[in-house]
């Protein structure tokens, strides 16, 4: 789930209800969120998605269904390991910069464009 849909999913895995983080994420992305996440004390869910033909996906979830990635990465909620809080940039690996100043990155990217 990227951070610009604020949706709240639950889904069901193996009988416990859970809410969504992301969907069709790689191998590297799913150990990036699952140590992110596990730090935090979440549990963490994990289905590898059946795609024929294609590199292997998985769904990521926790199973605190009050979790939303929006509201805790805006809100600042999540911490690294070394005990940084999570920013929109680092949630969604395109820096290891840690600067609260997110709308900065996006003037960034654009220019680069």
């Amino acid at each position: 789930m990227s951070l610009n849909k604020a949706k709240h999913n639950i889904i069901e895995i193996d009988g416990v209800n859970c809410s969504l983080v992301e969907k069709g994420v790689s191998t590297e992305r799913l150990a990036y969120l699952k140590e992110l996440l596990e730090h935090n004390n979440f549990e963490v869910k994990v289905v590898a998605e059946n795609k024929e033909g294609a590199d292997k996906t998985y769904t990521v979830a926790v199973t605190d269904i009050l979790f939303n990635p929006v509201y805790y990465v805006y809100e600042r909620r999540l911490k690294t390991v070394d005990g940084f809080k999570v920013t929109p940039g680092l949630w969604s690996q395109q820096t290891q910069v840690i600067d609260p100043r997110y709308w900065l990155l996006r003037k960034k990217i654009k220019k680069t464009k």
